[in-house]
């Protein structure tokens, strides 16, 4: 019988960084840039095109299997966008809105959570209010330079291509979970919905 190579943690953050994300039960995503490219696609009949990346949803899944609210909202609302949140078993979304903080106080009042459990990635000026707010900010390589100057931490990667997988491995590193969900893989059959 062949050996299996043992699975250890691939990722590692400064310590310092690892503190200021600890504690987050709640992390609040923006769409269009975040967990898109931040294009927009029209079919001819006038419906909006998303392009969402896989490594996203894979990241959204495992905030959920650590106990972390992921919470959508966005300043559109796309059949395509619904459907995606929904194949992600994500029930916790808001569409339409550009006044975003109103919209994060509703779902913090809901979770029973505060702004201190709370994290947030976005990449532009409506974004901010959130962003400005939470314990832990971050934002994709490729967002409005006053959205990076408000977060906390600025991923490699751009939106639509990973970043906010990066957000969400970085939370799961700092709140102790990446390691226990990484030692489940391939130790039993996989719940939940495909990402």
């Amino acid at each position: 019988m062949q050996a299996v190579q043992t699975l250890t943690p691939a990722l590692h953050y400064p310590p310092e960084l690892l503190l200021q994300a600890q504690g987050i039960r709640v992390a609040f995503f923006d769409v269009d840039g975040v967990l898109t490219d931040g294009g927009l696609y029209f079919s001819e009949s006038g419906e909006a095109l998303k392009r969402f990346n896989t490594l996203d949803g894979q990241g959204l899944k495992l905030l959920q299997q650590a106990g972390i609210t992921p919470v959508v909202i966005t300043g559109r609302d796309s059949p395509a966008l619904r459907l995606r949140l929904k194949a992600l078993g994500i029930v916790h979304a808001r569409f339409g809105t550009e006044d975003k903080r109103p919209a994060a106080e509703d779902f913090l009042h809901t979770l029973g959570l505060s702004w201190a459990q709370a994290a947030a990635m976005g990449d532009d000026w409506p974004d901010l209010p959130v962003m400005q707010r939470v314990a832990f900010a971050c934002a994709p390589a490729n967002g409005h330079a006053q959205a990076k100057a408000v977060a906390h931490h600025i991923t490699a990667e751009r939106g639509g291509e990973g970043a906010a997988r990066a957000f969400c491995d970085l939370l799961l590193v700092a709140g102790g979970h990446y390691a226990r969900l990484l030692a489940q893989v391939g130790t039993h059959a996989h719940a939940g919905p495909s990402a």
